[in-house]
């Protein structure tokens, strides 16, 4: 994790982010990596790796719609005041290919919060500033549990 994490290092939003983002082991394993984390804001980025190319040649959307979506929950959690967020649901639409070797950055921005919903949009862009995907996803946050007990949806 890079520098960036260091803004919301000393409230309760940052430290579940950087918790939840430790241990995910499907973006870890994929060297998807945060770039800058602020409420409300959060930057990721990955390598297109041999492993992620489909018959065509170029990136499989499923690790597209992971780096997305990986970026989206990241900034979701940021803005819950520790409480965490799930996605209730979301649109993807795939604007270009990404090929071998391309350096993707995901960038998700909280659009509006309503009660215990937000709404948040990610683009992710190769190096080149070319767009690849844009993403748009609804969080709901969980409502507080119990001490002891498991939040329900």
């Amino acid at each position: 994790m890079t520098d960036g994490m260091a803004s919301t290092e000393d409230d309760a939003a940052g430290r579940a982010v950087r918790t939840m983002v430790q241990t995910d082991t499907a973006s870890s394993l994929l060297g998807i990596e945060v770039m800058l984390l602020e409420p409300g804001h959060v930057i990721m980025g990955m390598t297109v790796l041999d492993s992620m190319l489909n018959g065509h040649g170029i990136c499989h959307g499923g690790y597209l719609f992971l780096l997305a979506d990986s970026a989206f929950g990241a900034a979701c959690n940021s803005v819950a005041g520790g409480a965490a967020a799930v996605a209730s649901s979301c649109d993807v639409t795939f604007v270009a290919p990404a090929r071998f070797g391309d350096v993707l950055q995901a960038e998700a921005v909280e659009r509006l919060s309503f009660g215990r919903s937000g709404l948040f949009d990610v683009t992710v862009r190769r190096a080149d500033g070319t767009v690849v995907v844009e993403f748009r996803g609804h969080s709901r946050r969980l409502p507080s549990a119990p001490s002891g007990s498991v939040a329900a949806s």
